[in-house]
């Protein structure tokens, strides 16, 4: 699928965005399959049932708990998540959601995200409209998601803290995380719009909340919350296809970009958790990690880490430096860099399908290359060396499916 563009001007919760996907065309099964996975089928029923808002017809979620269990822990979720054999790029996306709202909760309340509680997010609800519209991203398997700035909404929400004032303190933290723009367009209205679960979703999963000038829209799909409102309560899911987005790219190549270089000196850590710590930050969106060893104060041997991150970003690799390393200071410089515009794509050879990255040159020439793990991947099966891999597929390539648009 090309490009997906969730328009959730009133607000978006998880169960607006569940029923947004399955009105699109996801089946329930895919839904379902990895909640069942999770041993979780005994504890919900879960049917969709077409409703109206305003008279706009939509997708409702309607689920009936079973579940004795009001609140669980992220300790308890994470095992749950990692002691089962989902697919790993679904497991990724649905524990790097939970895990955010883990983070946004310990901070809010001053605790360990490991000995986090949550209550709503817990709750077997929560789980099903979490673990279903990430098991609905990973079947569609978009290209790109973009999004609108959504609704937070205004007035107070009961939860099981008590009477809250909206936005909710996990949405907040949720946001000061990003560079999302959110909206108060609903004056006259009082009302939570968009819920901790909601926010966290389309942080976790979109990729731009700017829409493209030009796009033309092949199908779509209608989910509908829960709150009665004045007017439609809707989220919309639209299959897209982006006009000229190719030559937009290409015109600015080098492309010119801010950058934040974070960094930190620390001798009382061990090389292991210092390659944990590094591999964190990756897993997080660094776009690059360095390291080296260092003689360090009373010749002490300590470990020189660099991290390169996204401007926006800055403030959440801050805390991930100073939550996860021993450093009880970081570094920080924002810089300045050319990049040429790449993409990624396969190719096929006489190895079968190989990953590989074009790098377009200022010149109008194009470069491409094997991912490195496709290369390690086919010196195994084959028992051959890089080198000869690399000859191999270069002489063989034909037929470049792009991936994704140049970036």
């Amino acid at each position: 699928m090309d490009e997906i563009l969730i328009e959730c001007s009133p607000g978006v919760s998880g169960d607006m965005l569940l029923g947004a996907f399955y009105d699109f065309g996801v089946p329930k099964t895919v839904i379902e399959k990895p909640l069942f996975d999770l041993g979780l089928e005994k504890l919900y029923s879960l049917k969709f049932k077409e409703s109206n808002s305003c008279s706009i017809r939509a997708i409702k979620v309607e689920l009936e708990k079973i579940d004795p269990i009001k609140k669980r822990n992220w300790k308890s979720i994470k095992e749950l998540i990692s002691k089962n054999s989902l697919n790993t790029k679904l497991k990724k996306i649905i524990y790097k959601v939970f895990e955010s709202l883990a983070i946004a909760e310990g901070k809010v309340h001053g605790i360990n995200p490991d000995e986090v509680h949550f209550h709503e997010i817990g709750a077997i609800d929560s789980l099903v409209d979490i673990i279903g519209v990430c098991a609905a991203i990973n079947y569609l398997n978009p290209k790109k998601i973009y999004c609108n700035e959504p609704n937070l909404g205004k007035g107070f929400v009961e939860t099981d803290h008590g009477k809250l004032s909206i936005p909710s303190p996990a949405v907040i933290e949720l946001l000061s995380k990003t560079n999302i723009r959110v909206a108060s367009n609903f004056d006259s209205f009082e009302g939570e719009l968009s819920t901790p679960t909601g926010i966290a979703l389309i942080t976790n999963l979109v990729d731009s909340y700017k829409y493209p000038n030009k796009y033309s829209i092949k199908s779509y799909g209608v989910g509908m919350g829960n709150m009665q409102c004045p007017f439609p309560n809707l989220v919309r899911i639209l299959e897209i296809n982006s006009f000229d987005k190719n030559s937009e790219d290409k015109k600015d190549n080098p492309r010119f970009e801010k950058i934040a270089v974070q960094e930190a000196w620390i001798d009382d850590q061990t090389p292991e958790d210092i390659a944990n710590f590094i591999h964190k930050l990756r897993n997080e969106g660094a776009y690059d990690v360095s390291s080296h060893v260092i003689n360090m104060k009373k010749n002490r041997i300590g470990f020189s880490v660099e991290a390169i991150v996204p401007l926006e970003k800055k403030k959440y690799f801050r805390e991930l430096w100073l939550n996860y390393s021993n450093t009880i200071g970081i570094r920080e410089r924002i810089q300045s860099r050319w990049i040429l515009v790449r993409r990624r794509g396969e190719c096929l050879t006489t190895f079968g399908k190989v990953k590989v990255k074009q790098t377009l040159k200022p010149n109008g020439s194009i470069s491409m290359k094997p991912e490195n793990d496709e290369i390690l991947r086919l010196m195994f099966e084959n028992n051959k060396t890089s080198e000869e891999i690399r000859k191999i597929v270069q002489d063989s390539i034909s037929n470049f499916k792009a991936f994704e648009n140049w970036k």
